[in-house]
């Protein structure tokens, strides 16, 4: 078993925790009396010291291999890139907040899980992304399936929450998945133009600033709502007790950053598209604990719309990786032409 096998593993399950714990960890905050939306968006990205470890690592391995290496290798152009996908980041942590607080988990787990067709649309028009027969399934099939949703949002309303509070929590959590979408295709446009080798000491940099920026987004957002005010109180209120109120709190901030490391890692030791799967892996799990956990039902719609969700992700990343394999076929036959073109004619004969 090799070390990158290894490597590959161990982010693979990070991924996971912070796939399935974090959503689950973030409702369980408002379950119990919590209430301030911009605490829950903060928690989701103030991990991001925790960046600081593997990014020390990385230094440490470098100076091994190279004379006075640099700490942070980020050009300007990237450490630009980064702040504003960051600022976006922080307004998308704040919708998906909010719609975390309204919705049963396994309803915003489900409507969250469109942001791939809104990726799909964002690549076509940001990257120049083809679309193909794939990736128009994918993104029609999601859309029924949030519609699905939509329409019969009076099966699975929490108690005590009105219908309009569930419908504004759907939306939020929808413009959630739009405006994630649009994030990870810029990330990928930043990628493009950074004029600098992306290797994984590059992208957890990037994931440092990106988060560092969305946290101080959600503080703002915090002051403006004195938040902090609140925030002296909220403990003393919460059904579980203070002291649980901090558990949850720093549970959430460490099982986001492990999802977010997690990507990372298995982008950089794999691929997007292992990673996208993994993700998708997350969605039926979150299902089946929100209704064992947090006793949510699991209506015939949710059934129907998570059905179509699973379809729309396995039609996508069956299209991409078919892409992947004409484009690795393509490469090899020009190989082939390319050395055929430079060996001498008799051998050319020959091998004929």
């Amino acid at each position: 078993m090799s070390k990158r096998f290894i490597f590959l593993l161990i982010n693979c399950l990070v991924l996971i925790l912070g796939a399935c714990g974090g959503p689950l960890i973030m409702r369980l905050y408002f379950i119990h009396g919590g209430e301030i939306i911009w605490f829950s968006s903060w928690l989701e990205t103030a991990g991001w010291p925790v960046i600081i470890i593997p990014l020390i690592s990385q230094y440490i391995r470098r100076r091994s291999e190279e004379v006075n290496p640099k700490f942070f290798i980020m050009n300007i152009r990237v450490l630009i890139g980064s702040a504003v996908v960051g600022i976006l980041t922080g307004l998308d942590d704040y919708l998906y907040a909010y719609g975390v607080a309204k919705l049963p988990v396994s309803t915003s787990s489900l409507v969250i899980a469109t942001q791939l067709g809104f990726v799909a649309v964002f690549a076509f028009f940001i990257v120049r992304q083809k679309f193909t027969a794939y990736s128009i399934n994918a993104v029609v099939l999601m859309m029924i399936g949030a519609g699905v949703l939509a329409i019969n949002s009076n099966g699975d309303r929490p108690a005590g929450e009105s219908k309009s509070d569930y419908i504004i929590g759907f939306f939020m959590t929808l413009g959630a998945a739009v405006l994630y979408g649009l994030v990870l295709v810029l990330v990928e446009l930043v990628y493009q133009r950074a004029k600098q080798e992306i290797n994984y000491t590059l992208v957890l940099e990037f994931q440092l600033v990106m988060c560092f920026f969305a946290t101080l987004f959600c503080t703002l957002g915090l002051v403006a709502d004195k938040g902090f005010q609140k925030l002296s109180r909220e403990p003393q209120n919460y059904s579980i007790g203070s002291v649980m109120y901090y558990v949850v709190a720093i549970l959430n901030a460490f099982l986001w950053q492990c999802f977010f490391l997690g990507v990372v890692g298995v982008i950089n030791y794999s691929s997007s598209l292992l990673s996208g799967i993994i993700i998708t892996l997350a969605l039926p799990l979150n299902e089946v604990f929100g209704v064992v956990f947090y006793h949510e039902k699991f209506t015939a719609s949710k059934g129907v719309s998570l059905i179509l969700a699973l379809w729309g992700f396995v039609s996508y990343f069956y299209g991409e990786y078919k892409q992947t394999m004409k484009k690795k076929d393509m490469a090899k036959k020009e190989e082939v032409q390319v050395g055929r073109v430079e060996l001498p004619p008799h051998q050319q004969t020959l091998d004929a």
